[in-house]
């Protein structure tokens, strides 16, 4: 089946591969885990590396936010970025240079250099490969394996934003018989909502860990989660930050929108000797958020990581 792979058979065909065991290696690759760990005499640096295949509006600006998010949920600031770029022949040096200026524009803003990459016209593929590789420094030492029974399940944003923005951007036709015109420009205009550097910042002085929720949507990122840490989390549906947009859009198309990519929300797993503070935090800045659940001790581990953009997209 297309798409991110299942964590059972990430584990067996992936995971299973890390090459030489070096003590330099804090964190390395894992499920849930969204970037490198990698101490050095300045601290710890952290790296993560992220492609955009389900976008082609805006794709630039995605590829920074998407990376960018990765850094931020260890606690890093996003700082250098690898670019990989292996675009079909027909499509051109102008599509390249287009998506070059999107990725230089919004790196400008949030003080990235682009520090390298690798770019090539090719005739192997009928869609663009856009890849991205971010690094920077942090004091943070977040990971899935500190995640403890009792500690709490926070999230800013609301669930599926961002596959919805994708969907009123490529694909808007199929939103003209749900929303309004300007409900639907009001959707598009969530991709400015991608980044989750504001919350991560406040929140990771008071978390254990914090994730990410990309493809597979909140869902898919707590089942990570939870492959993680060995723990279920016991989670209130009714607590989980979702627009009533959203909501409409999953009615009528018939997808679930806690497995829509959901890029702009972060998960912090939070102790509960932190999480009033936390929550205080999050209020003085006005920043939305919800805690949906507590993790327990217990060997069944559900929920799905099925992706709904790609069924979507397929309508």
């Amino acid at each position: 089946m297309p798409g991110k792979l299942q964590p059972d058979i990430l584990k067996q065909s992936v995971l299973n591969f890390t090459g030489a065991l070096r003590e330099d290696l804090l964190v390395g690759g894992g499920i849930g885990e969204d970037a490198a760990l990698i101490k050095i005499p300045e601290g710890i640096l952290v790296a993560a590396s992220d492609p955009v295949t389900g976008a082609s509006k805006n794709a630039g600006s995605l590829l920074v936010h998407v990376n960018a998010n990765d850094l931020a949920c260890k606690g890093a600031e996003p700082s250098w970025l690898i670019v990989t770029l292996i675009i079909p022949d027909e499509m051109g040096t102008d599509f390249i240079k287009n998506i070059m200026l999107e990725i230089h524009d919004t790196c400008k803003k949030m003080n990235i250099a682009i520090a390298g990459g690798h770019t090539e016209l090719s005739d192997r593929y009928s869609q663009p490969v856009i890849s991205g590789t971010m690094l920077g420094i942090t004091k943070y030492e977040l990971s899935a394996k500190k995640i403890c029974e009792g500690d709490y399940i926070l999230v800013t944003g609301h669930a599926g934003l961002e596959g919805m923005s994708i969907i009123a951007n490529d694909r808007r036709d199929l939103f003209d018989e749900i929303f309004t015109p300007d409900e639907i420009n009001l959707i598009s205009s969530w991709e400015k909502d991608f980044s989750v550097l504001e919350p991560a910042k406040i929140l990771r002085e008071f978390s254990r860990y914090m994730h990410d929720p990309t493809e597979g949507g909140l869902n898919g990122a707590l089942y990570e989660i939870q492959q993680g840490c060995g723990l279920r989390i016991e989670i209130d549906e009714n607590k989980i930050p979702v627009s009533n947009l959203t909501l409409r859009a999953a009615e009528k198309l018939n997808f679930n929108p806690f497995n829509l990519i959901s890029s702009g929300m972060l998960i912090a797993v939070i102790p509960p000797e932190k999480i009033s503070e936390a929550e205080l935090k999050l209020k003085s800045h006005n920043i939305n958020f919800g805690v949906i659940g507590k993790f327990i001790k217990d060997e069944k581990i559900s929920l799905s990581t099925h992706e709904e953009l790609w069924g979507i997209l397929s309508k």
